[in-house]
């Protein structure tokens, strides 16, 4: 497995598949780069370069028992990009993920990025404050925090077979297979690095990170998700980076790269192509 060490003695486990222009997937909580499937191998087949790694503590990474926070998430980023010596890359960051690539493009600069996409992104900020009232109660992250501490296994059955791809929804039809790819890849991590992570996408505020971006960026998100609710999101994400472009999905659910992904692999195509 390709892997490399980064400061502090953690091992982050990478895929690089592919010649050409390189695009970058940052994945979501509590996943792994396994969540990327669908989008690497369309634009692998379209003549990209694509990578992708297990965020510490996540997936084939090593199950540190510290540094889950964005500050590191952005710099393990930072060393991976600097070891495969990337350049005019695009970085394309799913709900935690999105937050991996703003705060790494605002903590590392633009140098080696060319264009940045935010889909189902946690930024600017999740948890409910007094200048943030549109954010979710901190109870809320609490009682993750409390599910992944003694109930993960069935906590990571729920959120996918619920809420995350829309499926409790009416009429909605559940792929047993997504669902137990979501549980699979969730338990390969680690409970202490999900448990800190939540507090890393939840209380974060991004808010000075996308101000420092200016390289072309795209924002999208569904108007249905129940993990990261679009109002306090995406709209605002879109009005604090300087030139992005924010495209809604009507009734798309958070986990839209998998449940969507025809549309939305056509529309990354097409921004990256732009």
């Amino acid at each position: 497995m390709s892997k490399i060490k980064v400061n502090d003695g953690t091992e982050i486990y990478y895929k690089d598949w592919g010649r050409g222009q390189p695009i970058v997937f940052s994945h979501g909580w509590p996943l792994s780069a396994d969540d990327w499937d669908s989008q690497m191998m369309f634009f692998l087949n379209h003549g990209y370069r694509v990578i992708a790694h297990d965020r510490r503590g996540h997936g084939r990474s090593s199950q540190t028992s510290d540094g889950h926070d964005m500050d590191h998430y952005a710099d393990d980023l930072a060393a991976l990009t600097t070891h495969l010596d990337l350049k005019d890359a695009i970085h394309v960051g799913h709900s935690t993920g999105g937050g991996e690539v703003a705060h790494y493009i605002a903590r590392h600069g633009e140098s080696r990025v060319a264009k940045a996409v935010l889909i189902s992104a946690v930024p600017p900020l999740m948890v409910k404050t007094p200048d943030n009232p549109g954010g979710l109660p901190k109870e809320v992250f609490d009682d993750f925090q409390a599910q992944v501490a003694t109930n993960r296994a069935q906590f990571y059955w729920d959120v996918p077979a619920g809420p995350f791809y829309g499926y409790n929804r009416p009429g909605a039809k559940a792929s047993q297979g997504v669902i137990q790819n979501w549980w699979r890849q969730g338990m390969m991590g680690g409970a202490k690095a999900h448990y800190d992570g939540v507090v890393a996408f939840s209380q974060t505020d991004f808010t000075e990170d996308l101000k420092k971006i200016s390289v072309p960026t795209l924002v999208m998100h569904g108007d249905d998700d129940q993990i990261v609710p679009y109002a306090n999101s995406g709209p605002l994400s879109a009005k604090l980076v300087k030139g992005a472009v924010l495209k809604t999905y009507e009734g798309f659910p958070h986990g839209m790269p998998t449940t969507n992904a025809d549309q939305i692999n056509a529309d990354l195509l097409e921004f990256i192509k732009s």
